[in-house]
């Protein structure tokens, strides 16, 4: 939605943030900071270094399944690899990735002068740090780290954990304490702190998205706290909350990691959805297509989610009925999802299209999240999944989702307002280069797991038959290219903070938001008197 913006500018200035610019210096600064932007920054920071440290776990198996054979790692090892890998690109890389999105952005997107709970956001944030070092630490014990599984099932992360399970227990509980914080803080900022004028129907579909995202995060981090307490118990205490000998149950573990687990997918995936809407309508020179539509679709993937979590479990002996609620349901999801995917499109058709590197991330993002969303209605359907189940067609999938969705979007924004933040324009030619690079190479990654999937290759396996020798090579292959491409893009956000050509106000020129009213880069503190939405 465009909004138009009054400013009285001839009384005070609501953008003079210099007046106000009392800032700490050192490491003082980033310790004990509340503002929204150094904590959006840090954020950011941290994400992308987990980013990397999840990345380097993803080459470690992808060079052991270069070739058959038992190559470089011990089974146990490669477990653990795969275990932290995706605990950290999911708890460590994507969330917090869109925290620091949210932090930076959506107090200037509706005109607030700083998130509502500045102490309660340092400290989400600070505790986080001690989370990772709390689990990555289990690497240097004698028992190793967790090698049970990022879904962490029953009785494997009990009965036969290997030992560092409290400390792999701890470590989520204190991601999930921040993230809970973190949404308390999106939801009272964006209920009480938008500025005069802005309804909740003139919000940007960012803010939107956060506000919804934030929703389910409330609803669903306390189960996933509830299920790592009863591991927990389990494994130290003598209980038998999923252990059948004692009256338990194991499948009843599925039933409440995935009551959490689908509507963390669209935690990671709602807040992608947001900043696509912001950046195809600008590099459109269009308004958003359907704006209220994408609002309701929203607000409908969200609630669906909480009623699709057993289309994991189809293979468990699922009564039959059962798996025909679950089969229609997550096919429903598709609609909302379709009616977005149908409104970029719409947007775009017959815009004023111009391919920045924001465009293109975008894009890609419709494009191949599409494909993604595909994939799972592939699996949605209960007869077909009892063959894809537990396959590489099941990791094409969610990497699909997770990677050229969630982690493209997030790139998408970083380049869109990487000159709002920095006061400098970013090198294009480096941008095109991170772009081009990592699309062939992404693709190349994760394509070919639909057929390794299809052909029957299990997930999580240190080796495999030889007739899935030549696909395995090229996955392994993109793998290595598409990290080292990300190197680019560490080149040239350092490259852009440490100077350039200087951004203008607005340097995008269909952009709009009460971000493009404040000047280049965002002062300290911003908005010290509301701006009024007409």
């Amino acid at each position: 939605m465009t909004t138009d913006v009054i400013n009285d500018q001839s009384e005070h200035d609501p953008h003079d943030g210099e007046h106000h610019d009392h800032k700490m210096t050192g490491m003082k600064r980033w310790l004990y900071t509340t503002n929204h932007k150094d904590i959006g920054s840090m954020y950011l920071w941290f994400s992308f270094i987990m980013f990397l440290t999840g990345g380097m776990m993803a080459l470690v198996i992808r060079a052991e399944l270069f070739q058959p054979g038992l190559q470089i790692l011990e089974p146990d090892f490669f477990n653990q690899m795969t275990t932290v890998h995706g605990l950290i690109m999911v708890f460590g890389a994507i969330m917090p990735a869109f925290t620091g999105l949210a932090n930076w952005m959506l107090p200037m997107m509706v005109g607030a002068p700083d998130m509502a709970l500045p102490r309660l956001n340092n400290w989400s944030f600070w505790i986080l740090p001690f989370a990772f070092a709390i689990l990555l630490s289990s690497f240097f014990m004698e028992s190793g780290a967790p090698n049970f599984g990022w879904t962490f099932y029953a009785p494997l992360s009990t009965t036969y954990s290997n030992g560092s399970t409290a400390f792999f227990v701890f470590a989520v509980h204190i991601m999930g304490i921040s993230s809970i914080m973190g949404a308390i803080n999106i939801v009272v900022t964006i209920m009480n702190m938008r500025a005069p004028g802005m309804t909740y129907m003139k919000m940007p579909l960012f803010v939107w998205t956060f506000f919804i995202t934030a929703y389910l995060l409330i609803a669903v981090m306390p189960v996933l706290a509830g299920v790592v307490t009863m591991v927990l118990t389990d494994t130290y205490f003598g209980t038998s909350f999923f252990d059948a000998a004692g009256g338990g149950d194991p499948v009843m573990f599925q039933h409440i990691f995935w009551f959490f687990g689908h509507p963390e997918v669209y935690i990671m995936i709602l807040p992608a959805f947001g900043i696509v809407s912001t950046t195809i309508p600008a590099f459109s020179r269009k308004p958003l297509f359907g704006y209220s539509s994408m609002v309701y679709a929203t607000a409908s993937i969200a609630f669906l989610s909480f009623i699709v979590w057993a289309h994991h479990m189809f293979t468990t002996g699922m009564p039959l009925f059962g798996e025909l609620f679950f089969m229609y349901c997550t096919m429903l999801i598709a609609v909302p999802t379709g009616v977005k995917v149908f409104n970029w499109a719409a947007t775009m058709w017959r815009g004023s299209l111009s391919f920045e590197t924001p465009m293109l991330f975008s894009i890609a993002f419709v494009i191949l999240f599409t494909i993604g969303g595909f994939s799972g209605l592939m699996l949605a359907m209960t007869p077909v999944d009892f063959q894809y189940h537990d396959t590489y067609f099941v990791v094409a999938h969610f990497h699909y989702v997770l990677v050229t969705g969630s982690l493209f979007s997030i790139f998408a924004g970083a380049y869109y307002w990487l000159p709002k933040w920095t006061g400098h324009m970013y090198n294009d030619t480096l941008s095109k280069w991170h772009f081009w690079c990592s699309l062939i190479s992404v693709n190349l990654l994760f394509f070919p797991m639909h057929f390794l999937g299809l052909a029957g290759m299990p997930r999580r396996i240190p080796d495999y038959a030889l007739q899935f020798a030549d696909f395995n090579k090229w996955v392994s292959i993109g793998g290595f290219a598409f990290g080292i491409s990300q190197l680019i893009f560490l080149a040239l956000v350092i490259k852009c903070i440490r100077g350039g050509e200087k951004a203008p106000m607005k340097p995008w020129d269909g952009a709009e938001g009460l971000e493009w009213t404040v000047p280049s880069p965002a002062p300290y503190h911003t908005f010290t008197t509301p701006p009024k939405i007409d």
